[in-house]
């Protein structure tokens, strides 16, 4: 029998008791303490599971040595702070998203991470969802060809959150998800946001990403507060095949098209130009099976196999940092009318540790 790992859950508001949850039901994990500011809210979490005591001071949680790990869910501006003390108490650091509330935060969180030899974990949920698993294989195998652009839409109706736009409450997902599926991450050439706010909230409820890859790729992010259907799609289209995500079909979350555009090229001259002719590829259309398994559940493991493994996680701080410099570089463009904003250098900026 391999000894649990014990773990702590820092926040009991709308995100930790799932991540709670799923600690207790994973065989890798002992649920040790669940901590809030606020005991009672704290004490019901941990009632739910035996043996779990119910913590407000985080200086206690961080000071008790038979804790391996924390789970921060809490706001993002908390994140820093939290992980900086988790890591100085030598814990393993799981963060949900965004990472931090700034590059210099979540720069500095990796940085500290690296250097004192523990994991740090975005907690980028839906990379682990059986869908996202199967896209990243068929694109690492090379089913869809080489990338020529992604389209992704993720829009409903509210909540419009009090502390941060539509790009900051939205996006991390879709971003989260191209940086897990893209060989060697996300990593725009440039950034430009375009936002709206119709209501006069005092922040973008409507949204628009714009980013260009290398090779002449592209991705593009809608995300959306005011529709009043909900709807979470990615289409990726590739030199060979086209993959189509639909996250709210559960009988065909995933369709790979066989269908295309195919442009000859020709010398003429010495030169190459298009051809003038263009020929249009119209195959079958196929939906893989996937398995029925909690993408939280994946992680919670993923995050045990990486301490017992001492290797990085598949979503680890580096990967969010990524995320963390996309939503910068958008909050930047979108002071500037939409201008094209270059994301700062996250792993200079980490110390290259």
């Amino acid at each position: 029998m391999i000894e649990k790992l014990r773990v702590a859950v820092i926040g009991a508001g709308y995100w930790g008791p799932n991540l709670a949850r799923n600690f207790r039901s994973s065989p890798e994990w002992e649920l040790a303490a669940v901590c809030d500011l606020d005991l009672d809210r704290a004490r019901r979490l941990a009632e739910q599971g035996g043996g779990t005591r119910a913590e407000s001071s985080l200086a206690a949680v961080l000071a008790a040595d038979d804790i391996d790990a924390v789970a921060i869910a809490t706001p993002a501006t908390t994140h820093h702070r939290i992980t900086t003390a988790a890591l100085a108490s030598g814990k393993h650091v799981l963060v949900e998203k965004p990472l931090a509330d700034t590059v210099e935060h979540g720069a500095d969180m990796v940085g500290r991470a690296a250097a004192g030899g523990l994991v740090l974990m975005a907690d980028h949920t839906y990379c682990y969802t059986p869908a996202v698993l199967k896209m990243r294989e068929l694109i690492e195998e090379g089913a869809l060809g080489d990338i020529l652009f992604i389209d992704s839409v993720r829009i409903n109706l509210g909540l419009i959150q009090p502390d941060v736009d539509v790009f900051w409450d939205l996006a991390p997902h879709d971003l989260a998800i191209i940086d897990f599926l893209l060989p060697g991450g996300l990593r725009p050439l440039a950034v430009s946001a375009v936002g709206a706010d119709p209501l006069r909230s005092g922040k973008a409820c409507v949204g628009y990403l714009t980013l260009p890859l290398q090779n002449g790729a592209m991705a593009h992010v809608h995300v959306n507060w005011l529709s009043p259907t909900k709807v979470r799609q990615m289409i990726i289209g590739g030199t060979r095949r086209t993959l189509v995500w639909d996250d709210l079909n559960p009988q065909q979350r995933l369709s790979v098209y066989d269908r295309g555009v195919d442009l000859d090229i020709q010398s003429l001259d010495g030169v190459e130009r298009s051809a003038a002719t263009v020929s249009y590829r119209l195959g079958d259309t196929w939906s893989p099976a996937l398995p029925e398994t909690e993408a939280l559940r994946s992680m919670v493991d993923e995050f045990a196999g990486a301490i017992r493994g001492r290797r990085s996680p598949r979503t680890d701080g580096r990967a969010g940092l990524r995320v963390l410099t996309i939503l910068d570089a958008a909050r930047r463009s979108l002071a500037e009318d939409g201008a094209a904003t270059a994301p700062i250098a996250d792993l200079a900026l980490a110390g290259n540790s």
